[in-house]
Formats: structure tokens, C-alpha cells, sequence
């Protein structure tokens, strides 16, 4: 695991909670348990949302919405970045100039503004850097990570 706070997008969480996800939740599981160890991890408003939503709806076997509540409730407790203004320019700029759909940039934005050094994340270019922020897939190269 990296040094420094670690940002976690929402595909690592969802397979950390999907039932059907195999080898991938045992990966999710195992980092999700190492941040709430280390104190490191890092979310935001729009992670915590799209958790919600996904785990609840888009999944092959969705949580019941009052166990994928108390997941959010307990989440809440890792430092969670609010988006505002200013945090959502910057994300226009991060998607114009790294070429990242719009939510993703949001979600390096929130990095950025977390202190993050890694990003945690299955749909982000694993091993690129922006501003500081380490772009890591879990899922590939487990052991290095």
C-alpha cells in the first residue's frame, strides 16, 4: 500500500460489496480493510452517491438500501471531500487537459484536494500521475500495490 492518504473510486468499493464479483471483491475487501486500518482512506460526496445507487440498483444481487445506508453511515467516517464551486472548474480543466471523461476528473479533482498520493480505481489509466495523484488499479499487479 502506498504511503499517504488514498483516494477510493466507486468501482472499488461496489466489488468490495458484490457478491458476485469473486477474485475482484476479495482484492476490494482487502484494500477497503487495510484503509480503514491505516486511517488513510479517502472519498467524497460523489463516490458516497454512486455507491449508494449502484449497490442498491445496478448490481447482480443489489443491498437491501438500509445495510448500503449503514455502509455510507460507516464511510462517513473516513475523510469524505465535498465538491464546490471551484473543485468542479478544476474539473473542467483536469478533463480538458487529460482528456478524462467529466465524473472521473471529479473524482481526481476530489483526490487533489484530499492530499491523496493514489487513486484506487479500475477505470483511470493505472500507473499515470496527475498533480501528484498516483492513478493504481488494484486489480492488476495485486501483490505490488
Amino acid at each position: 500500500m502506498p504511503e499517504g492518504r488514498i483516494f477510493v473510486d466507486t468501482n472499488i468499493l461496489i466489488y468490495a460489496y458484490d457478491k458476485s464479483a469473486a477474485q475482484k471483491r476479495e482484492i476490494a475487501r482487502r484494500r477497503i480493510t487495510e484503509l480503514w486500518e491505516s486511517g488513510q482512506g479517502v472519498l467524497s460526496t460523489q463516490v458516497l452517491q454512486e455507491f449508494f445507487v449502484t449497490a442498491t440498483r445496478k448490481i447482480e444481487k443489489p443491498l437491501p438500501i438500509d445495510v448500503a445506508k449503514g455502509i455510507v453511515n460507516d464511510l462517513l467516517h473516513w475523510q469524505v471531500i465535498v465538491n464546490d464551486g471551484e473543485d468542479i472548474l478544476n474539473g473542467i480543466d483536469l478533463h480538458v487537459k487529460h482528456s478524462l471523461p467529466f465524473w472521473d476528473a471529479m473524482i481526481v479533482e476530489a483526490a487533489i484536494k484530499g492530499n491523496c498520493t493514489a487513486l484506487l480505481s479500475e477505470d483511470l489509466a493505472h500507473g499515470q500521475t496527475i498533480a501528484g495523484v498516483t492513478i493504481r488499479n488494484p486489480f492488476r499487479d495485486a501483490d505490488s500495490q
